[in-house]
This record gives C-alpha cells, sequence and structure tokens, in this order.
C-alpha cells in the first residue's frame, strides 16, 4: 500500500507541477491544480497507512488511508483510461495499470478494517469530490479538444490601378487583413498570395453544349473553378505572381490585427482580359501547441536529401516543394511525457496554379505517411491546425488596357 501510495503521490506531483506552471489553457491549469490536490491526498493516505497499521496516534487515520486510496484509484484508473486512449508509450499504461490494481486492493483491505464514522457524509462527500475531479478530467481531456471552432478572418481589398511613366506597365495594389476575433492566438506556419491572369473572350451567340462540357473537364483539372456561361469563354487561368504575404513562425494574438500591401505589376498589353487575387494562411492555435524551436527550414524536393516518399511522388510529377520543420510541445504534460515526440512539417508546394501550404503534425519519420480521414480529423482537432482561404476577388482589366 505505501509503495502504491508513494508512487501514485509522485508521479501526480510531477503531472500536476507542470500543468500548474506550464499548461497552455486555463482548464489545464486547474487540472495541474486538482491533481496536486490529489497528490496531496494521497499523501496523506500513505502517512494514514502507516499510522493505521503501525504506530495507533491517530484514532481516524484508517479512514484518511481510506480516502487516500480512494483519490488514488479514481486518478490512477483516469490517468490510465487517457494513456490507453492518446499516448504512444506502452511503459506508462503498464504503470497505471499496476497502481489501479494495487489502489483498488488498498481500498478494499483498508475498508475492511475500519469502522467509517457518519458513512452516509464520508460516502456524499467522496462522491461529490469524485464527480468534481471527472468532470474537470474529462473537460480538458475530452470535451476541449472538439469545442467550437475559432479563426481568424482574411479580407482583400484592391486599390486603383496606377500607371508608369512610360505608359508601358501598370500596378495594382492589394491590401490583405487578417483579423483574429476569437479568444485564443494563432501561430503563422505558412501564408501565400498570388494572381492569376484570365482570358475571358465573348461569344457573339450562345455557346453549344459540347463546348462547355469540354470547358468544365478542363476546370476539373485546375485548382481555379470558373462558373459556367453562355457567352463567356473561361478559361483556365495563368499565374502572374506569387509571394508569402506574412512571416514563418509569427503570431496573431486574440483580437489582433496583420495588414499588409502587395503589388502585382502587369505590362499594358497584358493579354488577360481579368486578373483573380487569392490569399491563404496556414494556422495552428497557441493553445493546443508550442513550436519548440521556431519553425526552420530544413530542405527542399531538388536537393538530394532526405525527404519522404509523398514528396519524392511529388517531384516526380514536377511539384517542387519546401520544407520547414519544427517541434512540437504538447498542451499538457500527460501527453508530453506519455506520447512521442511530434513534430509540425510545413510544406511549401510548387505548382503552376501557385503554392500550395500544407501542414501535419507526426512522429518523426512518419511525416509523409498518409493520413486516414479519421487521422486526420483527430490531428487537426488536437492541435488546432486552422487553414484560411480568402478570393478570388477579380477584377476587371478593360478599363485600364482602353488607356494604352
Amino acid at each position: 500500500m505505501l509503495l502504491t501510495l508513494i508512487l501514485t503521490t509522485a508521479l501526480l506531483a510531477r503531472f500536476g507541477a507542470e500543468d500548474f506552471a506550464h499548461a497552455l489553457t486555463f482548464p489545464g491549469r486547474i487540472t495541474g491544480a486538482v491533481l496536486l490536490a490529489v497528490a496531496f491526498t494521497t499523501l496523506l493516505g500513505a502517512a494514514g497507512v502507516l499510522d493505521h497499521w503501525i504506530r495507533h496516534s491517530f484514532s481516524h487515520s484508517g479512514l484518511v488511508a481510506l480516502i487516500g486510496a480512494f483519490a488514488a484509484l479514481l486518478t490512477n484508473v483516469l490517468v490510465l483510461v487517457e494513456t490507453v486512449k492518446d499516448g504512444d508509450s506502452k511503459w506508462y499504461p503498464t504503470l497505471f495499470a499496476a497502481l489501479s490494481a494495487g489502489s483498488a486492493w488498498a481500498v478494499l483491505t483498508v475498508w475492511r478494517t475500519v469502522l467509517i464514522p457518519a458513512p452516509k457524509r464520508v460516502a456524499a462527500a467522496v462522491v461529490v469530490s469524485s464527480v468534481i475531479a471527472v468532470a474537470n478530467f474529462s473537460y480538458q481531456n475530452l470535451y476541449v479538444p472538439y469545442q467550437r471552432k475559432t479563426e481568424p478572418l482574411i479580407t482583400l481589398s484592391v486599390g486603383k490601378e496606377v500607371s508608369s511613366k512610360d505608359g508601358k506597365a501598370f500596378s495594382v495594389p492589394v491590401d490583405i487583413t487578417i483579423q483574429n476575433h476569437g479568444s485564443v492566438g494563432f501561430y503563422v506556419l505558412g501564408t501565400e498570395f498570388h494572381a492569376m491572369g484570365l482570358r475571358v473572350p465573348l461569344s457573339p451567340k450562345d455557346r453549344l453544349r459540347k463546348q462547355w462540357q469540354d470547358d468544365t473537364e478542363q476546370w476539373s483539372k485546375s485548382s481555379v473553378v470558373n462558373p459556367l456561361s453562355r457567352r463567356e469563354v473561361y478559361q483556365p487561368g495563368e499565374l502572374v505572381a506569387a509571394k508569402p504575404w506574412m512571416p514563418i513562425g509569427q503570431w496573431i494574438e486574440s483580437s489582433g490585427t496583420f495588414a499588409t500591401r502587395l503589388v502585382v505589376q502587369l505590362p499594358m498589353n497584358t493579354p488577360y482580359d481579368q486578373v483573380a487575387f487569392y490569399a491563404t494562411a496556414s494556422l495552428a492555435r497557441k493553445d493546443r501547441l508550442v513550436l519548440q524551436p521556431p519553425l526552420r527550414f530544413v530542405g527542399n524536393s531538388w536537393g538530394g536529401g532526405k525527404i519522404s516518399g509523398q514528396v519524392k511522388q511529388d517531384q516526380q510529377r514536377g511539384v517542387d516543394s519546401l520544407i520547414y520543420r519544427a517541434r512540437v510541445r504538447e498542451n499538457n504534460a500527460l501527453d508530453a511525457y506519455t506520447r512521442d515526440a511530434r513534430f509540425v512539417t510545413v510544406y511549401w508546394k510548387f505548382g503552376p496554379q501557385g503554392v500550395n501550404v500544407l501542414a501535419a503534425v507526426a512522429r518523426k519519420g512518419e511525416e509523409g505517411r498518409v493520413l486516414t480521414s479519421a487521422e486526420q480529423r483527430e490531428m487537426v482537432s488536437r492541435y488546432g491546425l486552422v487553414d484560411l482561404f480568402a478570393g478570388p476577388h477579380v477584377r476587371t482589366l478593360w478599363d485600364i488596357k482602353s488607356k494604352r
């Protein structure tokens, strides 16, 4: 009994102290405080066991031992369930299974040797404290990862064009703003802006059904989808500008705003009738993870270094990639100890339609593994990954080209 209660005290005190000091959420800090309180209770229970069977100096030491053993049993079972459900370590579930069995045996053994005064009051106190502990643990580990999503908002605004001095070119300013109205901050894993030039000739009469059917087949192979039209002959867009619009590794805090202006330049005799502007951002919630150290460049698809099989396949299809990576610190001590180290990997995939920024969190060596739909949802929910899109914001160019 002493071994079980002392080991339980040591483990819960370790997890509780780290969560109380470093958890990323307020419920996580509360969980740390609860674990510290339970650790103190199990320590008193160990002292009660020692006095109940050896010293006999305190008349209610058996009751103290019973309460400490029950607290150890309840907490060990909850932690065992959590480590089996989410943990990667085999050692911790084995340890907490042994501690759960030892705690159950301690409860039964002490129960048989103790005469409980006012059993109804003691039972009520135990039930209430147990419900509070289970509710807090469930809230932190079951509800919080799946709570209602919150995400910032990206807006695009296109300004008035400016012609060059010689009249052979013009530029269009594009203002991008990201506003975080939520209650949590976000890490910026990657942002991308691109502009697509569109040729949209007009047909003098309604187009044949076969013509727009052929168009839809072309659009299905493109990331830019255009609407069907009986007179406008849309064609797949062509990339005319692309660049990041916010530094990697920066963050936007709760109620924060970031704004920037980009300029797209085109020759006055451009063949395009319209330009469509797009902005994207890949983010991660700051209450779900910590990046230690910040994102750093680790390689590319053409450099011949160690890259995942998926990146190699993309390279063979003509899609080049830049790769950034950072280690992830979990948002609570229990996951930090019982789960293998995770890394967030950000891929910048360069294609004919601009850059596609993808982020994934995985164990080292599994960065290129294709996740199932359920695994993808669990990863996105656990680490608060968010992909934002703005656009297309279409600007016609006929008024500008008419100035030639």
